[in-house]
């Protein structure tokens, strides 16, 4: 008993594991091979895999896209065009019903976020073993493919829709009015210091909230995959329970894939959907 509970803690610390680069602890730098190395890291360390993904993902949409621009012609689209162009108008839709302001770059914004999210949460799909054991047959001994269930990559998009949010801010209101906005509302100059504690809250409560939603969901969905992958090594050959453990392996996982692929969808439209408001709010005078 002890012996196979060690084993599945080892699988799933191992498949929670990033590859991760910065100091070892005997002062060089490189790739850690151990989780204990990788937490002596510290806050310097780089997580190489969500780096790749990430980077690898956004260089394929963006081939797809200029691919799909590039073939418009007089007629009716089909095939990747066609869907190029839906994905244009759903997006604008999206921003025309949630943005009331002028601003010629929030819709692009929304469409670059939207896809990008997307596809780092569509890589939660793939069998979580498949990755994993292909790296390591290439020497690598973490990796993890899918970004968005590394608070790192969230909270890093979080804090850059975060600061795009303040600069627009302070450009629609000045200075002098989003300093305003922060310590006069609600309750006007006699509540300064409940304003700005409110306001305050509010404000910073944005990244965090929009980094921890994605956050949690797709590390939800990946754990629960791995659970289910468990299950198919607990498999004790052609006995009753080996084969009950191997049908509902199946089952569960066909069932929790079919059902992800809502949450994928979901998850990138919500943090589409946060940045578009949260970049309305930032234009308008009051909110």
């Amino acid at each position: 008993m002890s012996s196979e509970a060690h084993t599945s803690a080892e699988y799933i610390k191992h498949h929670l594991q990033n590859l991760t680069y910065g100091q070892l602890p005997d002062g060089t730098w490189g790739i850690a091979h151990t989780s204990e190395e990788a937490k002596e890291m510290g806050f310097w360390a780089l997580n190489l895999d969500t780096v790749i993904m990430s980077l690898l993902l956004g260089i394929v949409l963006m081939f797809v896209f200029r691919r799909a621009a590039k073939s418009i012609s007089t007629g009716a689209p089909s095939g990747l065009r066609n869907f190029c162009e839906w994905s244009v108008e759903f997006v604008d839709s999206s921003v025309r019903g949630s943005f009331s302001g002028k601003n010629e770059m929030v819709a692009p914004l929304a469409l670059t976020i939207f896809f990008w999210v997307f596809s780092m949460n569509l890589m939660d799909l793939l069998p979580i073993d498949y990755v994993p054991l292909l790296m390591h047959e290439l020497g690598v001994p973490f990796f993890r493919v899918v970004p968005s269930t590394d608070p790192n990559a969230t909270f890093g998009m979080a804090i850059g829709v975060f600061l795009l949010v303040l600069y627009y801010s302070v450009k629609m209101k000045g200075v002098g009015g989003f300093v305003g906005e922060l310590t006069l509302q609600p309750f006007g100059k006699w509540g300064l210091p409940v304003n700005l504690l409110l306001e305050g809250v509010n404000l910073i409560a944005k990244p965090i909230s929009l980094a921890l939603r994605l956050f949690g969901n797709m590390y939800a969905g990946e754990m629960i995959f791995i659970l289910i992958a468990l299950m198919g090594g607990a498999w004790v050959g052609l006995s009753p329970v080996g084969v009950t453990l191997y049908g509902s392996q199946i089952l569960l996982s066909l069932g929790w894939a079919i059902f992800h692929i809502l949450i994928v969808t979901l998850q990138a439209f919500i943090f589409m959907t946060l940045t578009v408001v949260y970049m309305d709010m930032a234009h308008q005078e009051h909110h």
